[in-house]
C-alpha cells in the first residue's frame, strides 16, 4: 500500500483527489495538509511514502515544504502536483529535492502511475517543467564537468537513470545487484556533488550523456 499526505490549500482540491486515489487498491490517503510547514509536521509523525505538494500555498509554500518535508521524513518522495510551470519556481522545486513536477491537468490514470513510479524512486517530469529546467541549466553559469571523475560503470548507471529507470530496473539490465546499484547511486551523487536522482537526471542532460531525459 503506497500511503499518500496532500499538501494543498484548496479544500476542494484535495477532496477531488482524494475521492480519486482511493479508488486505488494500492494507494491511500493518510492525511492533508494547507500549507509547507504543516504537512512537515505530519509528514514527521505518518511518514508517508508519497507526498503530493502544492507549490503556490499562503504560509509555507510548496518549495520550502518540499526541504521541511524530507528533512522530518527524509525517505518521503515528493511530486509536485501544481497549476503550471512557473518559472521561477521549477528549479527551485526540484533543487528543493522534489522527484517529480506535474501539472494540476494531469489525468488521474497519470496521477496513479506517478505515484506508483515515486513509490519506486522513478521521476516523472512534465514536459513544459523540463524545458524550463533546460532553459536554466543553459543560462545559468557552466560549470566545469566533472564527468571524468565518473567511473564507466557508474555511467551506465547515470544514463540509466536519465532514462527514467528504478534501481531494480537498472540491476536487471546491468545484471548486478539492486544493493550495488544504490552504492554506485550513492558515489555518483557524492561525486557530483548532487542530491537526488532527478538532478542526476538533469546533470546527464545538461552535458548530453543521454539523449533523452527523465519523461
Amino acid at each position: 500500500m503506497i500511503s499518500v499526505l496532500l499538501v494543498d490549500d484548496h479544500g476542494m482540491v484535495r477532496e477531488g483527489l482524494k475521492y480519486y486515489l482511493e479508488t486505488e487498491e494500492d494507494i491511500k490517503v493518510v492525511g492533508e495538509a494547507e500549507d509547507g510547514r504543516a504537512a512537515a509536521e505530519l509528514a514527521g509523525k505518518i511518514k508517508p511514502v508519497v507526498i503530493l505538494m502544492d507549490l503556490i500555498m499562503p504560509g509555507t509554500d510548496g518549495v520550502e515544504g518540499t526541504k521541511l518535508c524530507l528533512s522530518a521524513s527524509p525517505e518521503s518522495k515528493v511530486i509536485v502536483l501544481t497549476s503550471k510551470a512557473e518559472d521561477d519556481l521549477v528549479l527551485p522545486a526540484v533543487k528543493a529535492g522534489a522527484l517529480s513536477y506535474l501539472l494540476k491537468d494531469v489525468s488521474a490514470e497519470d496521477l496513479s502511475t506517478a505515484i506508483r513510479d515515486a513509490a519506486e524512486g522513478k521521476s516523472t517530469i512534465h514536459p513544459l517543467a523540463t524545458a524550463r529546467i533546460m532553459q536554466e541549466v543553459s543560462s545559468g553559469k557552466k560549470e566545469k564537468s566533472r564527468s571524468d571523475q565518473i567511473s564507466p560503470r557508474e555511467m551506465e548507471v547515470l544514463r540509466l537513470i536519465a532514462s527514467g529507470l528504478g534501481n531494480r530496473e537498472i540491476g536487471e539490465q546491468l545484471f548486478i545487484s539492486e544493493r550495488t546499484v544504490k552504492t554506485h547511486v550513492t558515489h555518483l551523487l557524492e561525486k557530483l556533488y548532487l542530491r537526488d536522482r532527478t538532478q542526476l537526471a538533469i546533470y546527464a542532460l545538461q552535458n548530453k550523456l543521454v539523449e533523452n531525459g527523465t519523461d
